[in-house]
């Protein structure tokens, strides 16, 4: 399967507007999720927001199907959520921490994943421990294994990080996970939809995900998946009328599927919007996607390098869509506002986001640069040149 460029720029209206390099924030809609967002807010505005709902109920009950597809899982598996962060807290926090044990991340980590890790190390005694990384910059899945012992409550790691293009090797952790016995919990905010995610073939345990990066859906909405056996072992760290029910005076029984980790109140028209992201992506086809927007990012790369004064600063033996730079003399925000005037959107990763790589880089901020695969060749171009007159 290959990409049908033109289609999917006429399909997408930002194309028109400008040269969207910050799909690893938010990414330009397609109509379909336009339409569909739009179109149940209008329906929310002339019957009424139950009623709305009411009358979505089949389609609603079909974006569960939608996002366990693309990631190949099954639909009680799926908690539709607000956004990853939501996701990701719902799953960490149901685990039990007790003192002495260990949480094993990666030097790549997200600082909003980080701070709960230190969170629950302080008020339980848990331990938070980095692997190191490999020669290229990715976990160090040999470190990872050199590190198990019966302490390690928790494995979690971030897919894609927020900076320096890296993917790091999601299943070989996971044969590590289940070669251990221990829980697996993949950030994978910034790698659904642009790589072809198999939870099975990974073999996480728990996974959160966002709508508006990649995939290409509304923002406002998310997903958990959590792996079959593992949803009744997790206690989610609040409940209501939604995740449980109100059986007796004093007792309450919790769901048994992955709902158990949503609550009743939800962005409706947002989650129809999901699911038309998911399909969308599908029918696409995302083997392809990866394979384009892999491809473009690699141009991108090599142009930039080319620039007197530019460093890319991307690691990793797999790299994605996210290209990372520097330039001598002008500072990543200062860069970031001369492309936006040029109608090129970027953004900047400063060190506070992965704290523990860009100190261990050296690193301050980062020019980051995400590619889709509605980018054009002209616009990286564009991009390019804008970077070496700036």
């Amino acid at each position: 399967m290959t990409i049908d460029l033109k289609r999917l720029r006429a399909d997408t209206p930002g194309c028109a507007k400008v040269a969207h390099f910050n799909n690893a924030g938010s990414s330009l809609p397609p109509k379909p999720v336009l339409k569909a967002v739009i179109d149940h807010l209008e329906l929310e505005a002339e019957i009424g927001g139950y009623e709305a709902a009411a009358k979505a109920d089949d389609r609603l009950e079909a974006v569960y199907a939608s996002v366990a597809k693309l990631i190949n899982a099954r639909p009680d598996e799926i908690a539709l959520v607000e956004n990853a962060t939501r996701g990701w807290d719902m799953a960490f926090y149901a685990m039990n921490f007790r003192p002495g044990d260990r949480i094993l991340t990666g030097i790549s980590e997200y600082a909003s994943n980080v701070i709960s890790y230190l969170q629950i190390a302080k008020k339980t005694g848990a331990v938070v421990e980095a692997v190191p990384n490999d020669k290229y910059g990715q976990v160090s899945v040999a470190d990872l294994e050199r590190m198990i012992d019966g302490k390690v409550k928790l494995i979690s790691f971030t897919h894609v990080p927020t900076n320096g293009g890296l993917v790091n090797p999601a299943a070989k952790i996971g044969a590590v996970a289940k070669k251990h016995g221990i829980p697996f919990l993949l950030d994978a905010c910034q790698s659904v939809g642009q790589i072809d995610i198999d939870v099975r073939k990974i073999g996480c345990t728990m996974l959160s995900a966002t709508g508006r990066k990649y995939l290409r859906g509304p923002r406002g909405t998310g997903f958990l998946y959590v792996q079959r056996d593992w949803i009744q072992r997790l206690e989610p760290p609040f409940l209501d009328l939604h995740a449980a029910e109100w059986v007796a005076p004093d007792r309450y029984e919790i769901r048994k599927d992955a709902r158990r980790f949503e609550n009743w109140e939800s962005y409706v028209a947002g989650r129809l919007g999901l699911g038309a992201a998911a399909d969308y992506a599908m029918k696409v086809g995302m083997k392809a996607i990866e394979a384009d927007l892999t491809e473009k990012a690699v141009q991108l790369r090599e142009g930039l390098a080319a620039i007197p004064g530019v460093t890319v600063h991307d690691i990793g033996r797999k790299q994605g869509g996210i290209v990372t730079f520097t330039k001598q003399g002008s500072s990543a925000g200062a860069i970031k506002v001369a492309l936006g005037k040029r109608r090129i959107n970027t953004s900047v990763s400063g060190a506070s986001s992965t704290l523990f790589d860009m100190s261990a880089r050296g690193l301050r901020e980062l020019v980051r640069a995400s590619v889709h695969y509605v980018n054009s060749t002209a616009e990286l171009d564009r991009l390019i040149k804008a970077v070496a007159e700036i």
